[in-house]
Formats: C-alpha cells, sequence, structure tokens
C-alpha cells in the first residue's frame, strides 16, 4: 500500500496541496475583512481618516506579531496541526461577530482574528517547509505556489465581499469573510483525515502537553490563554494612540529570545541569525511601504482615482491578481535559473524586490501628472503600480518564507517563522505613520520644500502654488501623491544599498543561497 505523506503531484509533495486550499480560504477570510475594514470605518462608523488609520495600522501590527508567540507555543507544546486549527475557529468567529455593531463586538472580533491569526499564520508557513528536506531545490518553487494560494484568496476575497458589502451590507462582507474561514479549516481536516501530512505536524511531547497542572492539561491551558488574551488585545487596538508602547515592549522580548538563541547556537547557526535579522529589517521596509494597500492607497482609490469597472474595496485584489498570474511562472524561472547555476541569491533577491516596490510608489505619485478636472487620476496608474511592486513582493515575501526554513536553527523554525512575520508588525506600525501623513488636515505638507519637495515636484509635477486655491480634492491629491512619491525613492535608495552589500550578506549564509 502506498504510503499517502510519501506521494507527489506535480513534482512536489501531495501535502502541499491541501496546505495551498486551506491558506487560499483563510487568506480569503483576512482579506476580505482587511478590504471593508477602513473604508467600513471612515463611511459606516463615521471614525475620521487618522483614527481609522490609527486602528488599522494597530490591528495589522498586533496580528503579524502574535504569530511570533504561536509559533513558538506550536513549536514547544501544541504541534502545527492543533495551532492551526485553533487558530482558524478563533478566526471564524472573529470574522462572524464583526456582523454585530457595537464597540465591544467590534475590538473584540479584531482580537479575536489576531490571536487566531497568530496561530494559523506562522504554524502553516512552517507545515510546508517540514514537507522538503533540507536543500531541497524545490523548496523555493513549493513556497511560491504557497504564495500562490495565499494570493488567490487575497485576489478574490476583496471582490466577493466589496461587492456583497456594496449591494447588501457591510456585515455580509465581513460574514462571506467567516465562511471563507470555515472553509480553510475543511480543507485543512481533509488533508489530516486522507494522511497526507504522515507524522508531521503532531504534537512535539506527548508526555508534556498530557501533564495537569489546576486540573487542566497543558494544551487546554494554551486554549485558555488564548480565549483570555482576546480582552487585552481588544484593549490594545481601541488604544492604538498608545501603540509605540507595544512596539518597545515586543522588540525588548523579541531581541532577548533570539539573543538566548544565538548564545545556545553554533557558529553557523549564529551567522544565519544574523541573516535572518538583516532579512527582517528589510521586509519590515517592504511592508511599511507596501502596507499603504489597504490604508491609504485604498482611500486614494475611493477619492482620486478614475475608477472603472470596480470599487475603492476591490482594488485590494489587483496586487493579488497579478502574484496568481505571476507564481506559476516565477517558481518556473527559479528552477530554470537553478538548473543553470544563474539563479539570484536571496540577498540579491531582496534588494530587487525593494527597487520595484519603490519604482510601484513612483508611478502611484507620477499619477497627478495626468488629473483631471476633479482631481481625479487615470486608474492604469493603479494597474501599473500595482504590477511593479507586485513583481518586487515576488522577490521578496515567498523567497522569505523559504529562506527562515533554511536559515532557523531546526528546532526553532516556527518561532523563527513568526520573527519573519514580525515584519509585518513592525512594517504595519509605520505604515501607519506614512499614512498619516496622506490625511490632508489644511496644515503644511512636510514635503512641499527643500530636496523633498523638488523631488514630489519632479514626480509628480505638482507644487502647493499650483494646487491653491483649486479646492479639497486637490488638496488630498497632493497629500496622497507626495507621500508615494518620497518614499518610493527613499524604498529605491535603500534597495540599491542593499544590492551592493548582497555578496557580504551571501557568505554569512553559510552555504544557502
Amino acid at each position: 500500500m502506498i504510503d499517502p505523506s510519501t506521494t507527489t503531484r506535480w513534482g512536489h509533495p501531495k501535502g502541499l496541496f491541501y496546505l495551498f486550499f486551506a491558506e487560499l480560504w483563510e487568506r480569503f477570510s483576512f482579506y476580505g475583512m482587511r478590504a471593508l475594514l477602513t473604508l467600513y470605518m471612515t463611511e459606516q462608523l463615521l471614525f475620521s481618516d487618522e483614527m481609522a488609520i490609527g486602528i488599522y495600522a494597530a490591528y495589522m501590527s498586533l496580528v503579524y506579531i502574535t504569530p511570533t508567540i504561536g509559533g513558538l507555543v506550536a513549536g514547544k507544546l501544541i504541534g502545527y496541526r492543533k495551532a492551526i486549527v485553533l487558530g482558524g475557529v478563533l478566526m471564524a468567529i472573529g470574522h462572524f461577530f464583526l456582523t454585530i455593531e457595537t464597540p465591544i463586538f467590534y475590538y473584540g472580533s479584531l482580537a479575536l482574528i489576531i490571536v487566531g491569526n497568530g496561530f494559523f499564520k506562522p504554524n502553516i508557513s512552517s507545515f510546508v517547509g517540514d514537507l522538503y528536506e533540507e536543500n531541497d531545490v524545490r523548496r523555493d518553487a513549493g513556497f511560491t505556489i504557497f504564495y500562490m494560494g495565499i494570493n488567490f484568496g487575497a485576489w478574490l476575497a476583496p471582490l466577493l465581499c466589496g461587492w456583497i458589502a456594496a449591494a447588501y451590507g457591510w456585515h455580509f462582507g465581513f460574514m462571506l469573510a467567516g465562511i471563507g474561514m470555515m472553509l480553510g479549516l475543511f480543507f485543512f481536516y481533509r488533508g489530516v483525515n486522507n494522511q497526507v501530512f504522515g507524522d508531521k505536524g503532531m504534537i512535539p511531547d506527548p508526555e508534556v502537553y498530557y501533564k495537569r497542572s489546576m486540573g487542566l492539561t497543558k494544551g487546554n491551558q494554551v486554549t485558555i490563554l488564548a480565549i483570555l488574551s482576546v480582552p487585552i488585545f481588544a484593549l490594545l487596538v481601541r488604544m492604538y494612540q498608545y501603540q509605540s508602547y507595544v512596539i518597545g515592549s515586543v522588540t525588548v522580548l523579541l531581541l532577548g529570545m533570539m539573543g538566548y538563541i544565538y548564545v545556545t547556537s553554533s557558529k553557523i547557526e549564529r551567522r544565519r541569525l544574523l541573516v535572518i535579522l538583516y532579512f527582517t529589517a528589510l521586509a519590515t521596509l517592504f511592508w511599511a511601504i507596501f502596507e499603504q494597500a489597504g490604508s491609504s492607497l485604498t482611500l486614494f482609490a475611493d477619492r482620486n482615482v478614475n475608477l472603472i469597472g470596480m470599487n475603492a474595496a476591490q482594488t485590494n485584489s489587483i496586487g493579488a491578481g497579478y502574484i496568481i498570474l505571476l507564481a506559476i511562472p516565477f517558481a518556473l524561472l527559479w528552477s530554470f535559473l537553478d538548473s543553470r547555476r544563474i539563479n539570484p541569491n536571496s540577498a540579491v533577491k531582496f534588494a530587487i524586490g525593494l527597487i520595484l516596490l519603490g519604482m510601484g510608489f513612483v508611478i502611484f505619485g507620477a499619477s497627478a501628472n495626468s488629473m483631471d478636472t476633479l482631481a481625479q487620476t487615470p486608474m492604469w496608474y493603479l494597474l501599473m503600480g500595482y504590477f511593479v511592486l507586485t513583481v518586487g513582493e515576488m522577490f521578496m515575501s515567498p523567497i522569505g518564507l523559504s529562506k527562515m526554513t533554511e536559515l532557523a536553527p531546526p528546532k526553532y523554525i516556527a518561532f523563527v517563522m513568526g520573527v519573519w512575520f514580525s515584519a509585518v508588525f513592525y512594517g504595519s506600525f509605520f505604515a501607519g505613520k506614512i499614512a498619516t501623513l496622506t490625511a490632508s488636515d489644511g496644515g503644511e505638507n512636510p514635503f512641499s520644500e527643500g530636496i523633498l519637495g523638488q523631488i514630489v515636484q519632479f514626480i509628480t509635477g505638482l507644487t502647493p502654488d499650483k494646487i491653491t486655491g483649486m479646492g479639497d480634492a486637490f488638496t488630498q491629491l497632493y497629500s496622497y501623491v507626495s507621500v508615494y512619491a518620497v518614499f518610493g525613492v527613499i524604498t529605491i535608495a535603500i534597495g540599491i544599498l542593499a544590492l551592493i552589500i548582497s555578496p557580504a550578506i551571501l557568505r554569512l549564509m553559510g552555504g544557502v543561497k
């Protein structure tokens, strides 16, 4: 009888495709809700731009720091399988609770998703890495295929949830996101029942898991503590103004844990840990710029882009749609280049990703050159900018997922995967600060003078004098495009620097490309 866990499909472990569909529907739920969130706060709850952006940034930060905890707990105590199920159930409840429009349910719902994502996100990604042996040349291609699943869900969700919300009401859009999460759990359970994962993802030490304390097993205590943490995270989202204190506390804890891992690791593992921190720092910058997509770019599309065939919430599907088209070609490209021994190393890929991201935002800024009399810019700039930054994402995000599983000390893979996702935590925090700069409140634009003002004028064709007296719509447009132009150029410059130092980073990777 053939062992299901050893069978392959399209040259990859069969389990990859069950995880592909589980992640697809989980991301459907996550991005479906995300596409609606900022618009829901500004249009339905009537929050100010600053408050909506602040809450969104706090939510997105926290949703990507809990994976650090969830990854550590799974690796040491409950295993990938139980962590994925626990996370999926909490997230589903959170999406359904968003249909109840009261403050306690609103913030509680976001907190449930934050805690649930902490258990689900890092462990399903680590699970993918577990399917491949060390130095398996299929690994990058496998993660790129997995990444396509993420983005198919991220593409489909804004289109359907955005349409449902516009046609029938916000709460029906949130409900559809919850149904997506339930489908993700269904596919994961099906993979478990079909035994395609073999002995992967099991409880690491059953004796520790079932050890009783205060009448409960350690495993049950994890579930109870996860639920008890929900009010804490709800309060952190509501008190978004104090998020910097959370950033500081988390940084101390992460550095402390990384320091412990560093001193208990071998020489080659220590070098690789430095590379992990370097890649995480670059990814933080990447996500700080990229995550404008769910906040300021959504509002920009709503207010200053002449949209055709979709509403502002649905524009969140554009980047993911491109990834669906690009994922398989990129997977084949990496395999082809590897067979010819000309595949760029990861340090080079990260640098290219940053350069392309910056170019995408320069294109958003340049859209102001073609504004009409209503301060509306052509939609093709939005489409082109998303395409360029999405190509940059293909050089960064799936490669980062793959490299974390190779660079991390084996017993800390899940935790290091959480550290990798902390880049989105930090990036979302800084994304909120950047997005706040786009809020037109009548104050002086910080990018209107000096060398920054010259950069803005060169890219956008606008100056403060040119838009004086033209109305609030033009002032708002200038706020958006000036921020995009300046940060686009900064990102390109850092990407070029990363390209220059890439040979030194490669030497620290100890044979990992």
